[in-house]
């Protein structure tokens, strides 16, 4: 089965200021810090046609009564671990998917809670009981057709798809409904005439591969109903193939005092969560984004791999150097990504004669970067900053 928390960060507002549910209401980033978007917004609101990740002057031109509230991301996750935890009374086949939505197998225990409707309708109760929540339940046979269950009948509701009815309920559906097509491959499908789910179930598999590549293989089977993925232990988590962080600078970055300030920052966070994950990149990505929203990727090979924000900024700061004009496009927001990572058990390195010195101040970093880890883990991540991040104008 798959569980979905309805509007989940409008209805944790709602649970915790009741007052609330009598009006039409959003929860929406800070415009000045240029989040000004929909974040999430309530059963009232939809019916206005508010939709997420609008900006807040549009949805209050569907809807100019439109209360705006300001997102609490820590309580967010508090309410996120009270509703997992409520999944795995039931299971400990419990693989999320994002803060709001898990997938469940319940196979195992259906002899002690009865058939995946009892359990979802448990579910349903449980969690409406006991944090103020709804959930919307889809149960399947499969993961993809559990997804689809979720989203076909909101709010608080059970959909249960099985071999019997999954063509009779999924297949009139828009084609762009389906888990897995995005707007762009919707537009391609349009463009063969595929309009709805049934339509791509007819297509020729190795037409939609030519198309789409292997997700269009992908895609002919799961609507097809051929999936057979499994769902992950609640503890399971698969290897990092990337570990990045990025930031939507409260002003422009127009000088490369301001870039430097911004790439310490991020790649200080970076840094930080490869040494947690003992794992080291071997190239790093940046992502740039100018005044304009045109936005770029470029990508380089380390010296050798690092665990180190000393050696990711050297590199992030020279690809963003060569590739930006701040005086005809200051910079909206910044990314910066360690990528090819290796496990930090296995990684060994060639040290040159003729580097030393480089070497020498490697070793110092290091030590300084280890060390700033243990203080930050006994004192808290707030204890120990750089003084150019202290009273920034970059809103971090």
């Amino acid at each position: 089965m798959h569980c979905d928390c309805n509007c989940f960060f409008a209805s944790v507002e709602g649970v915790l200021n009741p007052e609330l549910k009598k009006y039409a209401y959003a929860v929406c980033g800070d415009p000045e810090f240029r989040h000004g978007i929909v974040l999430a917004k309530n059963e009232t609101a939809k019916k206005y046609g508010v939709k997420t990740g609008e900006a807040i002057w549009q949805a209050k031109s569907k809807c100019p009564d439109l209360l705006t509230v300001p997102p609490h991301y820590k309580v967010y996750k508090e309410f996120s671990e009270r509703v997992f935890s409520i999944y795995c009374r039931y299971t400990d086949l419990v693989e999320p998917f994002g803060i709001d939505e898990c997938w469940l197998d319940v196979t195992g225990t259906t002899h002690l809670f009865g058939s995946g409707k009892e359990i979802a309708d448990e579910l349903r109760r449980v969690v409406k009981e006991e944090t103020g929540l709804t959930i919307s339940v889809g149960v399947s046979y499969n993961k993809i057709f559990a997804k689809m269950g979720s989203d076909y009948k909101k709010p608080d509701a059970t959909t249960v798809i099985n071999e019997e009815n999954f063509k009779e309920l999924l297949y009139p559906l828009p084609a762009g409904d389906m888990f897995m097509v995005g707007r762009q491959t919707a537009q391609k499908l349009k463009n063969i005439g595929v309009f709805t789910i049934g339509d791509i179930a007819k297509v020729d598999q190795n037409t939609l591969k030519r198309i789409l590549g292997e997700n269009g293989r992908a895609l002919w089977q799961s609507v097809n109903g051929f999936d057979y993925s499994q769902v992950h232990p609640f503890n399971y988590r698969e290897a990092y193939k990337s570990i990045g962080n990025g930031a939507t600078f409260k002003r422009d970055l127009v000088s490369q005092k301001d870039i430097r300030t911004c790439v310490f920052f991020l790649c200080d966070k970076v840094a930080a969560r490869l040494r947690k994950h003992n794992v080291e990149c071997s190239a790093v990505q940046v992502a740039i984004k100018d005044s304009k929203l045109h936005s770029i990727s470029r990508c380089a090979q380390l010296r050798s791999p690092t665990d180190l924000s000393f050696d990711l900024r050297r590199t992030a700061l020279n690809l963003i150097q060569e590739n930006t004009d701040l005086k005809e496009n200051p910079v909206r927001s910044l990314t910066v990504t360690g990528t090819k990572l290796l496990d930090g058990d296995t990684v060994c390195e060639q040290i040159s004669f003729f580097d030393l010195e480089y070497h020498e101040k490697r070793e110092k970093e290091q030590r300084l970067e280890h060390a700033k880890d243990d203080i930050r883990h006994k004192y808290g991540l707030g204890t120990l900053t750089r003084c150019s991040f202290i009273h920034n104008e970059f809103g971090f």
